[in-house]
């Protein structure tokens, strides 16, 4: 990929290290998880970015890892909301100027709140989207964290 994208840029501009990682994209099939097995990742290590909506404080963003589910509950109690729900497909692109499948917590439209799980702390670098679609930055979820100042917590349900 010649072109930068916003996030490669605003990771350049901090000198946040990271790595670029690209993979063929199935429109059909846009999952973390297939991203990973592309990658040659762990599921858990690739982190998808959701966009949500609180009853108080509105659009929010939260990552966490590609094989889990988000727990709405969790995420309205660290987010100080008493309802969170997921924001329709259809609007995402308006809200974040991100597609599905290429959303990112870095260079949105507007800011939002951000959320990332505890659980990307266990590993020394994460994966996540670059801001389009089969385009992935690797880089430490501490320097993702600082430069979103984002709000750390367990929002993550797993299925047995």
């Amino acid at each position: 990929m010649s072109k930068k994208t916003n996030v490669q840029r605003i990771l350049e501009d901090a000198q946040v290290p990271y790595a670029l990682r690209e993979y063929v994209v199935d429109t059909n099939d846009l999952s973390a998880v297939t991203a990973a097995q592309k990658l040659g990742l762990e599921p858990s290590q690739v982190f998808k970015t959701l966009v949500a909506r609180g009853d108080k404080t509105g659009v929010l963003l939260v990552s966490l890892p590609g094989d889990a589910q988000l727990d709405l509950k969790a995420l309205a109690r660290l987010s100080r909301n008493k309802r969170v729900e997921m924001v329709p497909l259809k609007d995402v692109f308006q809200l974040t100027g991100y597609v599905r499948g290429g959303v990112s917590p870095l260079g949105l439209k507007k800011n939002f709140p951000y959320f990332l799980d505890e659980l990307a702390f266990a590993y020394d670098q994460i994966s996540l989207s670059a801001g389009a679609r089969g385009l992935q930055v690797v880089l430490a979820a501490e320097d993702l964290a600082t430069l979103t100042t984002a709000t750390r917590g367990d929002v993550s349900l797993f299925s047995d």
